[in-house]
């Protein structure tokens, strides 16, 4: 029988086991290839969840020793909220790995951290044709009905 899955914040340790995880979101998305970030980039967002006046973090997901998934996730002010709010930015979970709980975990951890940490809310975006991930984020949080808008500088 497997170890129970631990999710905990990411160590500067890490970094090895973390890279192919990162790297497959980014695939996942499209970023790969000639498209893919910058290991300058990559470097640049690891040093963030270990700097004090960055209010970024991550954790992982890991079962004997393997890391499974990651949840990158930041802090920021709001307009209509006294407390900061929390961003969901990365969610990822190897594809051995998905339907098992590991999302799911991975969540419920940032739900844990942002609620002791005085926030009110969590929130994220995903991609519309990711249908598997919605009917997880269907059952654990409720759409805001927001549609996205952006413009490349």
């Amino acid at each position: 029988m497997s170890a129970p899955l631990q999710i905990r914040p990411v160590t500067p340790d890490d970094f090895d086991a973390w890279l192919p995880l990162w790297d497959g979101y980014n695939a996942f998305y499209g970023r790969s290839g000639e498209t893919a970030l910058s290991r300058e980039l990559t470097h640049i967002t690891w040093s963030r969840f270990f700097d004090a006046y960055e209010p970024m973090y991550a954790m992982v997901a890991e079962r004997d020793g393997q890391l499974l998934g990651l949840v990158h996730f930041l802090y920021h002010r709001h307009t209509t909220m006294a407390a900061p709010t929390c961003y969901l930015q990365d969610l990822y979970t190897l594809d051995t790995e998905r339907g098992k709980g590991v999302g799911r975990a991975l969540i419920e951890a940032v739900y844990a951290r942002a609620k002791a940490d005085g926030l009110q809310r969590v929130y994220w975006q995903t991609h519309e044709t990711n249908h598997t991930a919605m009917k997880l984020y269907d059952n654990i949080a409720n759409r805001s009905g927001f549609v996205v808008y952006r413009k490349e500088l």
